[in-house]
């Protein structure tokens, strides 16, 4: 009797310890590499210094500057026009790259002047070699205080600035200039000096070398040799190296499951798998119809958002003849682009996880059909109160509480903190309602691990949203990048 006994157990396991162990080791890897990143990215931040002087001692942009020109970057959706450090839409300018150049012609300029009484463009080449280099001692030398918090700009650095104030005014009053921004899209004086003091800073990350290091807090990106912006071997070795282990690791993978024909999640020759009948399904079931019909529309609204966005590029400013553009500025519509993208693909998800879930369960939890319905109607309010409120908020008509229900400003987290909140709720009523569908299943032991299985996968999807939480439209740049990541 106890042998048969220790048959039957064996015929029932569903899943072997190796997959387990496999399963954590991932896990730990994983987890363990992104918290060594995350506090890199917080002790490594490049210091937003509290005043920037000049040569003779004056303030010319504080700290309370760069933290209003980076809300001010946000409130107005610049992060879907261009991009800062090469984070961004990529149809306006790089705009840390932009200040940085333009800086470096400035100082050029200037230098040109002085020592030999001409023009950059009518120096010799070894003059012109003579003034770059002298460009790229300049920008590179890190004159960062950390004691007292205080940027030391030179004359052409502190110049440049108030220079480029005009620049960008200029830049954002043309659409043809702006990559399809509104006419005069910002053009209140105070607002483009505190956004050209931000600039002022991502360029100065880009370019100043790290306290001892040969490169800057961006690791030299942009790339642009006036300023001594150049590749390091670090960034060769680790392109090379993670190319590398991606297609080892790609044919690791397929040479296993090649080669092992039995991987996978079998119990005996059977497969594991939820029973779906065709013509048969539940009530709950049925409410998730309207679900994939929404995701069909959303997917053609990317689609049709999308053509207008790349149109831009064929034609600035216009489209076939129609001021287009002016009702609806590419940051808007590239917004509307990667925001109906992960409005469709979460829809999916949660339609599908509650479609899976109950035939995974077995059977209809009571008042399950009432919860997918609720949940369909939070998810409706969530879309379109946030896309509406993305072009309130670009277009400055909800005044303070611009990041709470308007455009949060970063790319692909681009939806107000209201809405967000909504979100995140909304996705644990998704779980509240897988749990109710699965949990006949997880306490079946010949289905108990693909269900939990189930369960984890659609946990780590609210689980991995926190981190749009974790920071605020004044936090560092670079360590918001790491959490949007």
């Amino acid at each position: 009797m106890r042998k048969i006994q220790v048959m039957e157990e064996r015929n029932h396991e569903s899943l072997s310890n190796l997959w387990r162990i496999g399963g954590v080791l991932t896990l730990l890897v994983g987890f363990t590499i992104l918290i060594v990143i995350s506090a890199k990215a917080y002790r490594d931040a490049p210091p937003i210094p509290e005043r920037v002087i000049g040569p003779s001692g004056e303030v010319v942009i504080t700290g309370g500057d760069i933290r209003g020109g980076q809300e001010i970057f946000l409130k107005y959706g610049l992060m879907e026009n261009g991009t800062i450090w090469g984070h961004g839409a990529y149809l306006g300018p790089d705009f840390s790259a932009e200040y940085l150049h333009t800086l470096a012609v400035d100082a050029g300029e200037t230098l040109a002047q002085e020592r030999f009484q001409r023009s950059l463009a009518s120096l010799s080449p070894w003059e012109q070699e003579s003034i770059q280099a002298e460009i790229r001692q300049i920008l590179k030398k890190n004159r960062y205080e950390p004691g007292t918090h205080t940027l030391r700009f030179t004359a052409a650095e502190a110049s440049s600035y108030q220079k480029q104030i005009d620049r960008w005014s200029v830049h954002f009053s043309d659409p043809a200039l702006s990559g399809g921004l509104k006419t005069k899209y910002i053009h209140d004086p105070q607002e483009l000096r505190k956004l050209t003091a931000f600039f002022a800073w991502t360029a100065w990350a880009a370019s100043a070398n790290r306290p001892g290091k040969p490169y800057s807090y961006t690791n030299n990106f942009p790339y642009d040799p006036w300023v001594g912006n150049t590749p390091t071997a670090d960034a060769f070795l680790w392109s090379a190296l993670s190319l590398m282990t991606l297609l080892a690791g790609t044919a690791l993978i397929l040479f296993v499951f090649g080669r092992f024909n039995y991987l996978g999640w079998r119990r005996g020759a059977a497969t594991l798998s939820p029973e779906m009948t065709p013509g048969v399904a539940t009530d709950s079931q049925k409410a998730t119809l309207k679900y994939f019909l929404v995701v069909a529309l959303l997917f053609l609204a990317q689609v049709l958002v999308g053509g207008a966005t790349a149109h831009n590029r064929a034609e600035p400013g216009h489209f076939y003849g129609i001021p287009l553009y002016e009702f609806f500025p590419t940051n808007i519509l590239r917004t509307w682009h990667l925001q109906l993208a992960i409005f469709w693909i979460a829809t999916s998800y949660v339609a599908g996880g509650l479609l899976l879930g109950t035939a995974l369960g077995g059977r209809e939890a009571k008042h399950q059909t009432l919860g997918v319905h609720l949940l369909f109607w939070a998810l409706v309010l969530v879309v379109g109160g946030s896309l509406l409120g993305e072009i309130l908020g670009i277009n400055q008509l909800l005044g303070a509480v611009w990041s709470w229900f308007g455009h949060q400003g970063w790319e692909y987290l681009d939806l107000g903190r209201g809405w967000q909140v909504l979100l995140a709720l909304g996705l644990v009523l998704w779980i509240i309602l897988l749990f109710r569908a699965v949990y006949p299943a997880l306490k079946d032991r010949s289905r108990r691990e693909i269900s939990w299985l189930f369960m984890m996968a659609a946990m780590a999807i609210p689980i991995f949203y926190l981190p749009a939480f974790f920071y605020g439209s004044t936090t560092t740049y670079s360590v918001v990048d790491m959490w949007r990541f």
